[in-house]
């Protein structure tokens, strides 16, 4: 039987965690993906809220385990978190986190949590896991050139007066198809692990998965195409607010470990299955997205309505790609990094397009700056609270 103190603070820690969900949900994951879409004018800020919650609900249980579990065992060797380290982790993240909503501040939620973790870890005597570091260093470091890139290059396509934008919609909208069917989700695949669209059904039809993928690429591609011929205006709205979705879908999945990753070393001790515990994330994330992303998402919409349809697209299309592979690989990164290198890199397809040096460069050390505080400040938070209770 568990012990009553032992089990108050588990629950102690799943408010944290909890708490956590709610900063996120408010912060990027709630209002970054339809930021875009309003800045167009092609959805209401409520309306928006509303969707980006039940999306990354979706998102967080049908494709949060990788980077839950990558979060919490995979950042630090040799020791297990306990109910007391995932609490001063999670408190020190999502204190910060909130600040950063409440005041403005570009607080990226994936720098403080992977800080705090590693610090309340080493805190704890356990080993650096500098294999996950390179790789997650690999990704932090590769995002903002990599979705700058593919945006600018996405934006300079989609301005570009030799190629009709029926076409460049419809091959990027064809690409973007390809990715959907080749991700996977947890309710496709068997028990305990996830499957594509395109292997489920090519595991029923005679031809493989890539010829799946292929198809529905295909059919995204001839959807497009003809909307863009018999009505443009609303069919760029239409693909615009389906990369809303997709990427608010993809924050779900990616972020919801940021919350609730903490908690993985304490569930077989309670016997909490891992389902259970994500939507418990996910509505944690539903309900940051409800009640604090609209005023994020209209304060962001003044900076996106700078950018129009195209160059909106442009900023979705690597946004999602980046995400899905941080979920693919189970690497915690920051939403915030992943879309402001993209509104960058889109930005300056249209000769600069307002891009502050000054502002990417206090952004940069303002990511820095979170990790390195919330590793400093959760590694002396446990070591003082260990010292008082020893």
């Amino acid at each position: 039987m568990v012990a009553t103190g032992t089990l108050l603070t588990f629950v102690v820690a799943a408010l944290a965690s909890l708490f956590m969900a709610w900063a996120i949900g408010a912060g990027s994951s709630g209002s970054t993906p339809f930021a875009a879409a309003v800045g167009a004018n092609a959805i209401s800020v409520m309306r928006a809220g509303f969707v980006v919650g039940l999306l990354g609900f979706a998102g967080a249980v049908l494709q949060g385990a990788n980077v839950t579990e990558a979060v919490g065992t995979q950042l630090i060797g040799g020791v297990s978190l306990t109910a007391t380290a995932a609490i001063v982790g999670l408190l020190t993240a999502a204190g910060l986190v909130a600040v950063g909503v409440f005041t403005g501040y570009p607080i990226a939620t994936a720098f403080t949590v992977t800080g705090a973790v590693v610090g309340v870890g080493l805190a704890l005597g356990g080993d650096p896991a500098w294999a996950k570091y390179r790789q997650i260093a690999t990704l932090w470091v590769l995002t903002p050139f990599v979705g700058g890139g593919i945006a600018y290059t996405t934006a300079r396509l989609l301005r570009s007066p030799r190629v009709p934008e029926r076409y460049a919609i419809s091959v990027l909208g064809g690409l973007v198809g390809a990715l959907v069917a080749t991700i996977e989700f947890s309710l496709l695949g068997p028990a305990g692990e996830s499957a594509s669209i395109a292997a489920a059904l090519g595991a029923d039809l005679p031809v493989g998965a890539s010829v799946v993928a292929a198809v529905c690429a295909l059919l995204v591609v001839a959807v497009l195409y003809r909307g863009l011929v018999t009505d443009p205006e609303a069919t760029q709205r239409r693909f615009l607010l389906s990369l809303g979705g997709l990427v608010a879908f993809s924050a779900g999945g990616s972020q919801v470990g940021l919350a609730i990753g903490p908690l993985v070393p304490l569930l077989d001790d309670f016997a909490v299955p891992l389902p259970a515990v994500l939507a418990g994330g996910g509505i944690g994330l539903l309900l940051g997205s409800w009640t604090g992303a609209p005023r994020m998402i209209k304060a962001l919409a003044q900076d996106y309505s700078s950018l129009g349809p195209r160059r909106s697209i442009a900023a979705l299309i690597p946004s999602f790609a980046i995400a899905q592979a941080a979920v693919a690989f189970g690497i915690p990164v920051s939403f915030n990094e992943i879309v402001v290198s993209a509104i960058i890199g889109s930005g300056y397809a249209a000769g600069g397009g307002g891009v502050s040096r000054r502002k990417m460069l206090y952004t940069v050390l303002a990511w820095i700056g979170s990790l390195v505080l919330a590793l400093a400040l959760s590694y002396g938070i446990f070591t003082a609270i260990d010292v008082v209770v020893a």
